[in-house]
């Protein structure tokens, strides 16, 4: 069983977006949801193969679930 944690720094460099602590903080400023009924990977600001990995995080329960699932949050919050 593979134990690693992927912080959301990583998370970020993942879906190759900006991964620094002041970049993530402004997209999720800038991204949030308005309407918590939308999925997080149907998201419009997605590219979509980073819409598919964050589907697949999930489905899967890969070790980046729990990662996504804290940005799904900070999104919603």
């Amino acid at each position: 069983m593979d134990t690693s944690f992927h912080s959301m720094n990583n998370l970020f460099a993942q879906l190759g977006l900006p991964d620094d602590d002041a970049s993530i903080e402004s997209f999720i400023r800038q991204h949030r949801f308005s309407d918590n009924s939308i999925r997080l990977n149907e998201a419009s600001f997605w590219n979509e193969a980073q819409a598919r990995f964050l589907c697949e995080a999930i489905q899967e329960d890969s070790d980046w679930a729990e990662t996504v699932d804290q940005l799904n949050a900070q999104l919603r919050h």
